[in-house]
């Protein structure tokens, strides 16, 4: 038989293999989803963003929440995406492909499917997650591992932070959230630091500024280095992230917005 054979062959075993562990009941341990009100974003919604490596503007990054509910066995999500892809002028310094897909319980804003692929540089990885909310565990194509019911993944935690509420938040305070990632269940948090008006390609926001903890890896050399101001309104997207990395520095502005769910009260006239 040839590799492409084989190559299909392990496919459909693949898929096959998630299908079924789709459709086994779950465990009967009276588990219900929490209730968590979404105030903050809905279908449809669309942010884009510029991203600076230095004072070179290298990245164009887009967050959005597909125009379509899903459905998950009985459950219905939000399909939100994360995509960034450096600008074809800085491809030949550091070329960056990335796509994170989750697909977010609309009545828990827990994540129920996640899907990651990354190609930067010479670095690739692929991830796909099947969620057991009830059962406090996960599928990945690696097996199984256990985490702390609604563990959140890279792309639906910021979704998830949105709807976090900072109405009387002190500085310091921090709102912790367990995070998937790379086959591991890290317990992290986001910190308040206060609030504080940007200038921005939009216009002037009034945002809440946040540190999230982050994993110390082959990006981050500490585990404060980013900091994220979102606006401070209903909607609460992300304005600006900047973050030192180990090579360097990277910061992230908002260029345009479409379809938010609220009245975008934190956009200064």
């Amino acid at each position: 038989m040839n590799t492409k054979k084989h190559l299909i062959i392990a496919i459909l075993a693949l898929g096959l293999s998630f299908s079924s562990f789709l459709l086994q009941k779950p465990e009967d341990n009276g588990f219900s989803f929490r209730k968590l009100p979404n105030t903050a974003f809905k279908v449809g919604e669309k942010l884009t963003y510029r991203a600076h490596y230095g004072l070179i503007n290298a990245a164009r990054i887009t967050m959005s929440v597909d125009p379509v509910m899903q459905q998950i066995g009985t459950r219905k999500a939000f399909l939100v995406r994360t995509e960034g892809e450096t600008l074809k002028s800085f491809d030949w310094m550091y070329k960056v492909r990335d796509k994170f897909d989750s697909y977010l319980d609309e009545e828990s804003l827990a994540p129920l499917r996640y899907s990651m692929s990354k190609r930067e540089n010479k670095y690739t990885a692929s991830d796909a997650v099947i969620y057991y909310h009830e059962q406090k565990k996960l599928r990945n194509l690696k097996g199984e591992l256990a985490m702390p019911v609604y563990t959140q993944d890279i792309a639906s935690a910021i979704y998830y932070a949105r709807n976090l509420d900072f109405t009387t938040a002190k500085v310091g305070q921090s709102y912790p959230v367990d995070v998937y990632l790379d086959n591991k269940v890290y317990n992290l948090a986001f910190k308040f630091i206060g609030r504080e008006t940007l200038s921005t390609d939009i216009g002037k926001v009034r945002c809440i500024k946040l540190r999230p903890k982050l994993v110390v890896d082959r990006v981050f050399k500490e585990d404060d280095d980013m900091t994220i101001w979102i606006s401070d309104d209903k909607n609460k997207i992300p304005i600006r992230v900047e973050s030192a990395i180990k090579v360097g520095s990277v910061k992230v502005d908002i260029t345009a917005y479409e379809n938010l769910k609220n009245t975008f009260d934190a956009l200064l006239k």
